[in-house]
Order: structure tokens, then C-alpha cells, then sequence
């Protein structure tokens, strides 16, 4: 029979009640929530209706509850690093919502007190490295079906005129910090080696606040590709998630669940292409301009992939069960997290201020 991890959650809002919860609810042989805390009573309330679960109004209440095993912190970005500190320095296992904490120092800091010898797991909630169209885009990228990938692109984007807590920095609000760590995330893979140069900037658009609503960071690695990644709140058309990827024997592009590759035959041999310094013929064609040096044999493919499903969701939580009962290591590892927040902390430094439009 399978250990069953006594899970307490903190935080029964629009990510943990919408999406968290009922996740972990479909796992009974591996998760059993078994203790929840939030500062509104209806929610508390709510949480004891369906799971029958020990509820409180303070997180040190629920830290000191003995039956809990793994905290599951779903509380606001600022309170992230306190919050997992405590859980800790408690001996609780934590999985704690992105972003980790909301500064490199922070997030570096917390990782000491995790993941050693004799000390607790701490793993962020990073599940959208298992997005459906990521994985396969993430694929054909490596594959070789390209060739030689040099410039990716990915994108997410909506427009709303936004006006919660995530929209004020005093709570570490943005995108940098909201859609960031998964984007971020996702490019650092896309791009498959270490980051030679970094350019970024920030506007805010439409939504209330003080912070970001409209960001681009463009990543150069020391193997020559570029992955360039968007993530906004204020644009009207090409909405969702979005890929671009261009090699030297084909392309992809995923937009709206299609995913659309072409490539060169790969029975072709493509040869050494010679320039010639002598002036071209007079009219377009293989002795003129404008033309392919060789002759194309083109492969098209076209697949219909979700952005994410539930197959996808479900692998989540089963390697976060394997972590901390199997050992079997996180894919999304401490090293893969304080990646994203060194960029983050970068994009910071490059950005002084913040771009308004309005």
C-alpha cells in the first residue's frame, strides 16, 4: 500500500481553491488534505465542508499541526519567503507557488534551509514545464527535424485591464513576477545552454497598480540561438500561448492548439553553398536572385495540441509524490529556480523604471 502524504494548505484562493485543491483531491492513493488555513472564514469553512480537514485562521497554527507532513503555500508572492522560512525551520516539506519568493536573494536564502541532508524538500509549483504544446514544441526543438535551431519565439498573451493585488508591487505584483517564472522558465529550456546576454524591457499598459503589465526579455546564449519571450496583458490579437522556432532545415509554429512544421527532406544533403562575387543574370531565377541554391523537398506536418491537459497536470503531482517518497529527484530542479529569479533579479537591474503608456 502507498504511503499517503498528509498535505496542509495555506491559501484557499483563486490558485489554491480554482486549481490546486481539487488536483491534489484526485490523488487519494498518494495526497490526503488533511488541514487548511486562510484568513477568510467562508473559505476555511468551505475546506472543512468538503475534506473534513482541521482548519485555522494562522499559518503558525497550521506549521505546529503534528499530522501535517507537506504544506502547500498558495499565500500572496510578498509572503512567500516568510511563509516557507517558517514551514521550514518546522520541518514541513513545502511546495510553494511561483514565484519562489519575489527576489534572488530571497530565494536563495530559502534554498539553504532545503533540500540537504536531513533537511525538509522544497519544491515550487513549476507545473508549467509540463504544459502539453511546451513539451512538444520542446521536442521537435531538440530532435533534429530543424536542424540547427537558431531563434525561437514564445509568447503569452491577453488583454484585460487588470486590477488585483497582482498589478501592485508591495505584494510583488507584474507579470515578471505573475507569468515570469513559467515563461522564463520555458525560454531558459528553449534556449539549452547558459545565457551569453540578456536584454529586457517593461511597460505598464492597461492594468491598475504601479507594476508591468507588457514585458519582453530576449535571451542570447553561447551557442548562438536567441530566444525571444513576451508575456502581456495589453495585446488585443494573438492571444494565449504562442511558439516560433526557425532552424536552418525548417521551422514550427504553434498558435491556437495547431502546431504547423516544415522542414527539408531529410534525405536531402544539403552542400556547401558558394557565393559568387559575378553579377547575376538579368532575370529572376537560378542564375539570377531570389532563389534557393538547391533544390527544396519540403515535409509538412500539422498536429492539433492543447496547451495543457490533465494527463499532463497529473504528472506533476506524481513526480512531486516520487520526490518525497521515492527520492527520484524533481525534474524542475533548486538550480533550474534560482535561474529564473537571477533573471528576474537581472531584468530588475536593467529597468529602473517601468514604461507607462497611459
Amino acid at each position: 500500500m502507498n504511503k499517503i502524504i498528509k498535505v496542509g494548505v495555506v491559501g484557499i484562493g483563486r490558485i489554491g481553491w480554482g486549481t490546486s485543491i481539487r488536483e491534489i483531491a484526485k490523488f487519494e492513493d498518494k495526497f490526503k488534505i488533511v488541514a487548511a488555513c486562510d484568513l477568510i472564514e467562508d473559505r476555511r469553512q468551505k475546506m472543512a465542508d468538503q475534506f473534513g480537514c482541521a482548519v485555522y485562521e494562522n499559518i503558525e497554527d497550521l506549521i505546529n499541526d503534528k499530522n501535517v507532513e507537506l504544506i502547500y503555500l498558495a499565500t500572496r508572492s510578498n509572503d512567500h519567503y516568510k511563509h516557507g522560512l517558517m514551514a521550514l525551520k518546522a520541518g514541513k516539506h513545502v511546495l510553494l507557488e511561483k514565484p519562489v519568493t519575489i527576489s534572488y536573494e530571497e530565494a536563495v536564502d530559502l534554498f539553504n534551509h532545503a533540500n540537504k541532508e536531513g533537511l525538509p524538500r522544497l519544491i515550487v509549483h513549476q507545473q508549467r514545464r509540463f504544459e502539453t504544446a511546451f513539451a512538444k514544441v520542446y521536442e521537435i526543438v531538440n530532435s533534429g527535424k530543424l536542424g540547427n535551431v537558431f531563434e525561437v519565439n514564445t509568447e503569452q498573451n491577453g488583454f484585460q485591464h487588470r486590477d488585483d493585488w497582482q498589478t501592485i508591487s508591495e505584494f510583488g505584483g507584474g507579470q515578471l513576477l505573475n507569468w515570469g517564472p513559467h515563461i522564463i522558465d520555458q525560454s531558459l529550456q528553449l534556449l539549452g545552454t547558459k545565457v551569453f546576454d540578456m536584454q529586457s524591457y517593461l511597460h505598464q499598459v492597461t492594468a491598475g497598480g504601479d507594476c508591468e503589465d507588457h514585458l519582453r526579455i530576449r535571451f542570447i546564449g553561447d551557442n548562438n540561438r536567441v530566444v525571444n519571450m513576451s508575456i502581456s496583458g495589453a495585446t488585443a490579437l494573438k492571444k494565449g500561448r504562442y511558439f516560433e522556432a526557425f532552424g536552418d532545415r525548417g521551422a514550427l509554429l504553434y498558435a491556437g492548439d495547431k502546431l504547423t512544421v516544415k522542414y527539408i527532406d531529410p534525405s536531402i544533403v544539403i552542400p556547401e553553398v558558394v557565393s559568387s562575387p559575378e553579377t547575376p543574370g538579368a532575370a529572376f531565377g537560378k542564375s539570377g536572385t531570389y532563389e534557393s541554391a538547391i533544390k527544396l523537398e519540403w515535409v509538412d506536418e500539422e498536429y492539433t495540441v492543447e496547451v495543457e491537459n490533465q494527463d499532463r497536470r497529473a504528472e506533476f503531482w506524481s513526480m512531486l509524490y516520487d520526490d518525497l517518497v521515492n527520492g527520484i529527484p524533481f525534474p524542475v530542479t533548486q538550480e533550474d529556480v534560482l535561474a529564473i529569479m537571477r533573471t528576474i533579479s537581472t531584468v530588475k537591474a536593467q529597468n529602473k523604471y517601468i514604461m507607462k503608456v497611459k
